[in-house]
């Protein structure tokens, strides 16, 4: 048995698009992500679409019912762009819209849970996407102007602001991969200039709340990043170069211009992407170059560090092949393969089962990013369904062990533990087929019942305890909202 450390914070998390459902309710606007799975030649893996998902823009009662089940400190949840403000610019506030998060937070706080709100979580509003997105430095602008409204509409009651959810499956998988929206395809480019993008428009976001709301609202404002371990097959020089290329692309970009006392980019994607890009007779680097002025704006801006982890990749050039990925590419930017080794596998393989490795990339964020207060934001595990879920209760046992290693012998600053997630949803390019879920969601009942799963039980269990104990396992009840 393991107590956890006094103040630590226990929570669920969500995202509009995978939970909301309603995607044309009222005045709201076609997200990135209605548009992507409305297509004839959908690339969900099932067919399914978020149209109506968990239907939680018309339950959310229950939602709140299920968290107060379960004891939470605190619920993260992210707001709709396009359902606050369907031009995607300030000029109108959509009166639905704000009702329904207003309803919300209200509720939360009434029932002493606190709301910590994600203001993007990839459903950008389509009409943005197409003046370009988040490879359009007028985003910045946009984005402000949006932050402004949320802060100003519930920055009252909301002490805690996440501004971007993984920028790199954003631009990677959206901008320069074609497996989420808005599915640009631009390999080796669209990602970089959304990345550089995205950190500047998460910059302008935390300097206008701390210009203009952090004395009256006292509340903090930071951004998450995707912060699965990267590190090599073995420990030769060449693999241990390649882990640490590979952990400059996957999270240093992000995280080196925000955290870091130096900011910009990483010099090793710096240098790589430098050298490849002349070696394949670009005039100049594919990644884009800050400023000065913009490398000290971006610099310093995140109050926390948002660190979402599931899993580990182990990377090599033993047997990388150029040509093996398309080129320019960010994979052969990198210029390594990786595996996930013969570790226990998940429904999906970022979901495979390397529980050291969460300690490894808590204590990477601390040696690298100047040793911020680190928010867990997203962790855990997907299964193909049942409600009798061990494998899952399994994961987070070691999971949630290895971060108290983290926090007792690295002396990581963590403040909290977001389990993903509160119950089954969808699944992004997975759609419905995968379950993440404390709670099961029954997606063909009208009112999408939801069911306690072991996992949830246990969750529970330690949330009013605070005791890790490995050797627990509940006895599965019948619970159903």
């Amino acid at each position: 048995m393991r107590k956890l450390p006094h103040g630590l914070k226990l929570g669920v998390a969500t995202a509009s698009y995978q939970i909301e459902g309603a995607w044309n309710a009222a005045d709201k606007a076609p997200s990135i992500w209605d548009i992507m799975c409305h297509q004839k030649e959908s690339r969900i893996k099932d067919g399914t679409t978020g149209d109506d998902t968990c239907k939680s823009y018309e339950f959310y009662k229950r939602d709140i019912e299920m968290l107060k089940f379960l004891g939470v400190d605190f619920y993260r949840f992210s707001i709709s762009w396009p359902r606050l403000l369907p031009t995607g610019f300030a000029n109108q506030i959509s009166e639905s819209g704000l009702e329904y998060y207003n309803n919300i937070i209200n509720e939360l706080l009434e029932n002493n849970i606190e709301p910590v709100v994600t203001m993007f979580h990839w459903d950008l509003p389509q009409n943005l996407q197409d003046l370009g997105g988040w490879a359009n430095p007028l985003i910045s602008d946009w984005f402000g102007d949006y932050a402004r409204v949320l802060y100003k509409l519930f920055g009252d009651r909301v002490k805690t602001w996440i501004t971007i959810n993984e920028p790199k499956q954003i631009g990677l998988f959206g901008y320069g991969m074609t497996r989420f929206a808005p599915q640009l395809n631009a390999h080796g480019i669209g990602e970089y200039l959304a990345a550089k993008q995205m950190v500047l428009a998460h910059a302008r976001a935390w300097h206008i709340y701390d210009k203009e709301f952090r004395e009256t609202q006292k509340g903090v404002c930071g951004i998450t990043i995707a912060t699965d371990f990267r590190e090599g097959v073995t420990d030769s020089q060449e693999d241990v170069e390649a882990g640490m290329d590979a952990m400059d692309f996957e999270v240093g970009l992000y995280s080196h211009p925000i955290f870091t006392s130096k900011g910009g980019f990483p010099e090793r994607t710096i240098r790589r992407i430098a050298e490849k890009s002349k070696e394949q007779g670009y005039p100049k680097s594919r990644l884009p170059e800050f400023t000065q002025e913009e490398i000290e704006y971006a610099k310093g801006t995140s109050d926390f560090y948002g660190f979402n982890h599931y899993s580990t990749k182990f990377y090599t050039r033993d047997n990388y092949k150029p040509g093996t990925h398309p080129i320019p590419s960010y994979d052969d930017d990198i210029g390594a393969d990786f595996t996930y080794l013969d570790y226990e596998k998940g429904a999906v393989p970022h979901c495979t089962v390397i529980p050291h490795g969460i300690r490894k990339a808590l204590k990477w964020v601390k040696d690298n990013c100047n040793d911020p207060p680190i928010m867990i934001t997203e962790n855990g595990s997907g299964t193909f369904g049942g409600l009798n879920d061990l494998e899952r209760i399994s994961y987070y046992k070691r999971y949630l062990n290895s971060v108290l290693d983290a926090i007792e012998q690295d002396h990581c600053n963590v403040i909290t533990y977001t389990a993903w997630s509160l119950m089954d949803n969808f699944e992004w390019d997975s759609g419905l087929s995968v379950k993440f879920g404390l709670f099961e969601v029954d997606f063909d009942d009208d009112k999408r019942l939801r069911t306690a799963r072991s996992s949830a039980l246990w969750y529970k269990d330690i949330i009013a305890k605070r005791i890790l104990d490995v050797d627990y396992v509940p006895k599965l009840k019948e619970i159903t909202f």
